[in-house]
This record gives structure tokens, C-alpha cells and sequence, in this order.
């Protein structure tokens, strides 16, 4: 059975971080229907004042955040140590779980375009140890298609593997189709999928999206999708639906409104983070 669209939402301009302009598209108001995926946020600007403020060191807990930068540079730093810079195409995968702080500094370049997810993490993985990881370009499988490519950012497609998420199954696919092209995908029956329309207009199970659109899928086993009438590149998110309660406050995302309190005691209190790490 095909999948077709069952709900669409398109951004709103907004700033966020140190005077970041961006496109929100998903947040508090389709925690539901996109479950498992929380917020999504779209940078597109080919002028850095709108970006270069970047986010300052700010707290997650009970999340994975997961940027995509297909064109530009973001660099991550943590309280883990880490600091590394993804560009053009690159993935960085941040497990925030029992509490991690970070920033994300965006250099300017001829174009940012991207977008940044925060995914859900399981009542069960809500305090798993925190984690940084990037997915280098050495990393990502071009796969071509007829008149396209699919880039396997993550999950799989087919028999390609790409980076396996730990704790929800993800696949994460950037289909680029020259306009008027189409391609079907094959869906598990049981997952949750989203499609992003990042750069142009496509026809998703027939209808036509707009860019920078969210859209979820009804239930079914393919999709297909299909360039309007200038080239386009559609970002396929599928996961597993959570249906767990959920308890979200600023950067913080629980299960209970008393363990979001906690979040914030921890971090009033000093004690938000395993290993403190000053700077």
C-alpha cells in the first residue's frame, strides 16, 4: 500500500540562540504526530549576519540532536571534551542523554543550508551516558539513482548500511531528484516517516509539497516521490513511534513533568553533568 500525506507543516521565520534566524518547522505543536521526531529547525542563507551569532553553551538532557549541513560549516564543542567541525554534506550526532552541554559556532560561507532534528529518546535511554559523534562524508554512501542520488546519511536502503543510531532505529536518507524525476521508497510497515522538501517542490504519494515542508506519511509499505518542475532534495526521516508520554521545557526533554523539574534542580544545583568540565 502506498503511503500518502497525512499531515503537512510549513516553518515560520523565528530566532533562536544568539540571534540565529531561522525556519522552525516541527516543536511543541506536533509532538504527537511526528513522534518520534521532537523540533526541526532549517538553515538556509547565503548571508552570515543571519547566522555567525551561533548557539552559546546551553544544557540538553533526554535527546539526540542530529545536524545536517549539506552546504556551510557548523563546529561543536562539549562538555565532553569534544570540538569538531562538519561541513558540506556532513552529520553531526549528539547523545545529550543524562546531560551534556554544548555550542555550535557557524562560520560564514557562501551558503548555509541544512537542518538540525532533535529525536526522542526512550523513557528507558533517557540517562545513558552522553555521547558526540560525526558522520564524515568518508562515511556517507552516494547511491545513484535514475536521474538522482540518494545520500545514506544513516540506517539503511537496500543493502547499503550507513551509521546505525543506538537507541531508536533511524533511517535518514537526502534524495536528490532532477526536476520531474521520481523514485519509490520502501518502507517498513511499522515506522514512522517524515519527509522534509529542503530545496524545491516535490510530489509526495501524488500531492504536491511545498519547500520547506514537513510532511507525515500514512501507514503503508512505499512511497513515492517526485521532482516538480525544477530539481529537488527531499530528506527522508523514518524511525519507530515512541507514544510515551512527553515533558519538555527549553532544552530539556523528559517523560514527567517532575523529572523536567529535576533537570533543572541538576542544573541550578551543579549537578546536571556525570564529569563537570570547566571552561
Amino acid at each position: 500500500m502506498e503511503r500518502k500525506i497525512k499531515q503537512q507543516v510549513q516553518g515560520f521565520r523565528t530566532q533562536d540562540g544568539a540571534g540565529v534566524n531561522l525556519v522552525r518547522v516541527l516543536g511543541h505543536g506536533t509532538i504527537q504526530n511526528y513522534d518520534p521526531i521532537l523540533m526541526l529547525d532549517s538553515f538556509d542563507s547565503t548571508n552570515p549576519d543571519d547566522y555567525i551569532a551561533g548557539f552559546p553553551m546551553h544544557p540538553h538532557r533526554g535527546i539526540e540532536t542530529i545536524s545536517y549541513v549539506y552546504r556551510g560549516q557548523m563546529t561543536h564543542r562539549d562538555s565532553l571534551g569534544n570540538t569538531d567541525t562538519i561541513g558540506d554534506g556532513e552529520v553531526q550526532w549528539m547523545t545529550a542523554g543524562s546531560g551534556i552541554l554544548h555550542e555550535e559556532k557557524l562560520p560564514a560561507s557562501e551558503r548555509l543550508l541544512g537542518v538540525q532534528l532533535w529525536l526522542n529518546l526512550p523513557a528507558k535511554d533517557k540517562m545513558v551516558p552522553p555521547a558526540y559523534h560525526s558522520i564524515k562524508n568518508s562515511e556517507i554512501e552516494e547511491i545513484e539513482l535514475e536521474n538522482g542520488k540518494l545520500r545514506l546519511l544513516a540506517g539503511k536502503f537496500g543493502d547499503k548500511k550507513g551509521y546505525a543510531s543506538k537507541y531508536l532505529p533511524l533511517d535518514y536518507f537526502d534524495i536528490h531528484l532532477n526536476a520531474g524525476a521520481s523514485v519509490t521508497i520502501n518502507i517498513e510497515t511499522e515506522r514512522s516517516v517524515m519527509i522534509f522538501t529542503l530545496s524545491g517542490d516535490a510530489y509526495i504519494g501524488g500531492r504536491l509539497i511545498k519547500e520547506k515542508t514537513a510532511a507525515k506519511l500514512t501507514d503503508g509499505n512505499h512511497v513515492a516521490i517526485k521532482a516538480a518542475d525544477k530539481n529537488a532534495q527531499v530528506l527522508f526521516i523514518s524511525s519507530t513511534l515512541l507514544g510515551e508520554p512527553v515533558a519538555w521545557g527549553g532544552p530539556i526533554v523528559m517523560n514527567t513533568n517532575d523529572e523536567l523539574q529535576k533537570a533543572f534542580d541538576d542544573l541550578n544545583q551543579g549537578t546536571f553533568l556525570q564529569k563537570e568540565i570547566s571552561y
